[in-house]
């Protein structure tokens, strides 16, 4: 039977516990004259929450779902549930690795962890699903990681795949839940199922509004488990966090996302990996920046080098014409509350070799869940009539949506 437990009080350890120790403060939107303003409230996240979760992890045989953000205060999760004695039998670690510290694609290999000793088993690559053999003994799986809220940053689509690993050897998941910093909109198209992948692999929006928590729940109860299977699924929700908020990350969710900024503009910006445009990787203005050699009409300028995330950017090494989008503030940035499509539209225009412009490889069209996107932008559509053809996919998407949220 599927339990779906949300625990919105420390059980054991009392909420004073979880809000002395807390780490982001929130900033909370005023739908009478749309700004957001400080909330003065302090959220504590699903991981902090250990009165909730201990219960579960007691005499368990358990296996982790982590990276760099799976911090409890100031400690990182796996330091933490070893300081309790919690028998940990693997760490599987997600695309940039355990550490956060790979570059987006690169090869995460398996081995032991050399600060803790913990077996550490990739789940990047070929080896997307935990097999039943690296399953062997596991009693209790645990999720906990940062996501940003957008439909190819791929931390979900591992999320699937471990629910249906849980699923197939009746291991339970623990989900600890975060805050998702895109999580005030719903915006974007509706991905195409026949353009299915591991950066779009369910009929969500580009930005999909949700909590990793809430999101298991949406595919346990959208049946998007192979052959109807159902993960049986605890959620450790977040305390004092709602959707009018937004969350400042305490540390990178990856290399690339250096903070707010970025990760308010990600959803937007990340269209153009499928571009010959560069978006600032080699910078340390990753996904703040918009460039080319051939956007000469720009005053602004940028060289993309080799840099620790990205070793090799696109355009390494070469001037790049175009736009500094640090000169956006993070306020700004949050009441725009929508996919921005002016960037995309504008570079478009810009570069002069049009043809050029989308890689052939494809992977726009994955980004955007379909082919329409592209067509539309090189049939000179505007984003009025771009956004017009999101709908009725994107309003049905937020009545299913409604069914499965955990906040307010």
């Amino acid at each position: 039977m599927i339990r779906y437990i949300y625990f919105i009080t420390c059980v054991l350890f009392g909420l004073a516990a979880c809000e002395e120790h807390s780490n982001s403060i929130a900033n909370g939107y005023d739908k009478s004259n749309g700004k957001f303003v400080s909330a003065d409230v302090s959220i504590s996240v699903g991981a902090e929450q250990m009165g909730a979760y201990y219960p579960y992890i007691k005499d368990r045989k358990i296996g982790l779902v982590v990276n760099q953000t799976s911090m409890v205060n100031d400690k990182h999760l796996v330091d933490t549930l070893l300081e309790l004695e919690a028998d940990i039998a693997a760490i599987f670690a997600p695309e940039h690795g355990f550490r956060g510290e790979a570059d987006a694609g690169e090869h995460i290999t398996s081995g032991k962890d050399p600060l803790t000793g913990v077996n550490i088993v990739s789940i990047y690559g070929k080896n997307k699903k935990p097999t039943k053999e690296q399953l062997a003994g596991i009693d209790l799986m645990i999720f906990d990681i940062q996501d940003v809220g957008a439909r190819f940053y791929t931390y979900i689509s591992t999320l699937h795949y471990i629910m249906e690993a849980c699923a197939e050897n009746n291991i339970p998941l623990l989900v600890l839940d975060r805050p998702n910093p895109n999580g005030f909109f719903v915006d974007g198209p509706v991905l195409d199922k026949n353009y299915k992948s591991f950066v779009g692999m369910h009929k969500i929006p580009v930005v999909h509004g949700m909590t990793v928590g809430e999101y298991a729940k949406m595919i346990n109860g959208e049946n998007w488990l192979p052959d109807g299977m159902q993960c049986e699924l605890v959620v450790i929700p977040c305390v004092n966090y709602t959707h009018n908020m937004t969350y400042d990350l305490p540390i990178k969710p990856s290399p690339n996302l250096p903070n707010l900024r970025s990760i308010l503009l990600y959803p937007s910006i990340c269209f153009f990996e499928g571009t010959k445009i560069s978006i600032g990787r080699g910078t340390d203005k990753q996904f703040q920046l918009i460039g080319h050699p051939e956007l000469d009409n720009y005053e602004f300028t940028f060289t993309p080098e080799s840099k620790p995330g990205a070793t090799s950017p696109k355009l390494q090494g070469q001037k790049c014409y175009g736009r500094d989008l640090t000169e956006l503030s993070v306020d700004y940035l949050k009441g725009v509350a929508k996919l921005d499509l002016s960037y995309l539209l504008e570079a478009y225009q810009a570069f002069p070799d049009k043809e050029e412009f989308f890689l052939k490889s494809s992977f726009f069209d994955r980004l955007a869940g379909s082919d329409q996107l592209r067509k539309q932008i090189q049939a000179g559509l505007s984003e009025k009539e771009i956004r017009a053809s999101w709908e009725p996919a994107l309003s049905n998407y937020k009545r299913t949506r409604s069914k499965y949220l955990i906040y307010e």
